[in-house]
């Protein structure tokens, strides 16, 4: 992009007068080249907290050498994460197990319910991770998950007052950095770091992502603010990761507020579609497309990719295409999903697995309880759904024929796997459903479908500007009849 557009300029212009900045930037409109143009007007050092280590691997050879590009686990873990090495990535167990060594090993009551040992288990290490997303200094009673059937805020004050004691157990135990009965977690490190109040040395800072940022990391990052200056950019309507304890930091921080809203990703068929997803996520921009990219809305036989809404639809995505003869890539490849089948195979057959996310679990029950009733096995639900509908040999039968994406003829992706990516052309999966249907009647007798959630809205954005010069909606054509076009 050799020629910098207005907004640009504009955004130059305020960073080298050294004030504090958040830019609004929406899909395609050239942020990180926009960062880099920043990067590169100064001579003073600096330093970009990237969402991943793909993001930040690519900027570090966009930006001057003057800029530190690193993820914020990257820097907690070379400020102190790097002590707790040997514990990171253990074996999963299930978290009554967990409990059993921190001393809960008996049920409690709380009114008219019994709280057996294991829920409470799981309640004490859902307390442990809701403190390390927060950016506050101590465990408190708001850090404790509140119960189905227990509702009334005594009831909660008194399993706070029994599950407290043992986090408090739990978050001593993970101080010790040879050992421990806790399993250990790259956000364990991360809040550690952040507790230490650190100094991040540098004369400016970016945070890239912002709409996606956990309140431990705000906090470091706006504790720089008397020596650096502080730059936030993102995208509010890509705020896609609220169910893992994000929030959006941009709508409130106190700075110069710019935005970016030419797309240089696409034309403007497809940014029209991007703002009717933008109006229902209530998002605070609307874009324009490049007239110099010639970019239609409509059905495609051969997608470069196939974006889906879950796991699960990713993989029926995949062997659906695989049936009928495509070269498929599946984004972050098959091997941790074979590897996964492989295990679950030997315990449905009765025998042990040695894949350390499994090695304590004695059969494939206790996986499907642990995915369905243990918080912290969450994670795994969509590889057990995936296992129980289509089996471990099919899986690996799938995964064994998947290719790269450089030789692919289509690459499958979930929406929020695909962030951050572009194709060519990319087709919508199936399986993003439509609002459902209320109790109330239209005038023509029709049920009046449920308002479209902004979550979902979001989600439907980043899927539908992946796409350069084709978008197929297909699961989301559902829109053209909900908005009436």
């Amino acid at each position: 992009m050799s020629t910098p557009t207005d907004e640009q300029v504009q955004a130059t212009d305020t960073f080298r007068a050294g004030h504090h900045l958040v830019l609004q930037a929406g899909a395609g409109t050239g942020k990180t080249t926009t960062l880099a143009m920043l990067a590169a007007s100064t001579k003073r050092r600096g330093h970009y907290l990237a969402f991943n280590k793909d993001i930040a691997r690519d900027a570090a050879t966009r930006f001057p050498r003057t800029v530190m590009c690193k993820t914020a686990h990257a820097t907690a873990y070379a400020a102190l994460g790097h002590r707790y090495g040997g514990r990171l990535n253990g074996p999963r167990q299930p978290a009554w197990k967990a409990g059993q060594a921190l001393g809960i090993n008996r049920p409690i009551r709380i009114g008219d319910h019994e709280i057996s040992h294991k829920t409470l288990s799981h309640t004490v290490l859902r307390t442990v991770t809701r403190f390390c997303y927060s950016a506050d200094r101590a465990l408190a009673r708001h850090h404790v998950p509140h119960l189905r059937r227990l509702e009334t805020r005594a009831d909660h004050t008194q399993l706070a007052d029994a599950v407290l004691p043992f986090a408090t157990r739990a978050w001593a135990d993970l101080q010790n950095p040879d050992q421990g009965v806790v399993r250990f977690e790259h956000d364990h490190y991360l809040k550690m770091w952040a507790l230490t109040q650190p100094k991040i040395e540098t004369d400016f800072l970016f945070l890239d992502e912002a709409q996606d940022t956990n309140p431990v990391l705000e906090q470091v990052f706006n504790a720089q603010r008397d020596h650096a200056q502080l730059v936030v950019v993102g995208d509010s309507a890509q705020a896609i990761y609220g169910w893992r304890g994000a929030r959006d930091v941009m709508t409130d921080f106190d700075a110069t507020a710019l935005t970016l809203t030419c797309s240089f990703r696409f034309g403007p068929l497809l940014a029209d579609e991007a703002n009717r997803w933008l109006e229902l996520a209530d998002a605070p921009i609307r874009l324009t497309g490049s007239k110099a990219i010639p970019t239609e809305v409509g059905d495609i036989d051969r997608p470069d990719a196939v974006l889906c809404r879950t796991n699960i639809g990713a993989m029926a995505e995949v062997m659906r295409l695989l049936s009928k003869g495509h070269r498929v890539a599946l984004t972050r490849g098959g091997h941790t999903l074979s590897a996964l089948a492989l295990a679950a195979r030997d315990l449905k057959e009765g025998r042990c697995t040695n894949h350390p996310e499994l090695i304590l679990f004695a059969s494939w029950g206790e996986v499907q309880d642990y995915a369905a009733y243990d918080p912290a096995g969450g994670d795994l639900q969509p590889f057990v759904d995936l296992i129980d509908t289509h089996g471990p040999d099919a899986i690996l039968a799938a995964v064994d024929e998947l290719t790269d994406e450089e030789h692919a003829s289509v690459t499958v992706s979930t929406a929020h796997k695909a962030k951050g990516r572009e194709w060519p052309t990319v087709k919508i999966g199936d399986d993003f459903p439509p609002p459902k249907d209320t109790d109330q009647l239209d005038a023509q007798g029709q049920p009046i479908p449920e308002p479209i959630n902004e979550t979902d809205a979001r989600l439907a954005y980043v899927a539908v500007t992946r796409a350069r010069h084709r978008l197929d909606l297909g699961g989301l054509s559902w829109i053209d009849t909900r908005l009436g076009t």
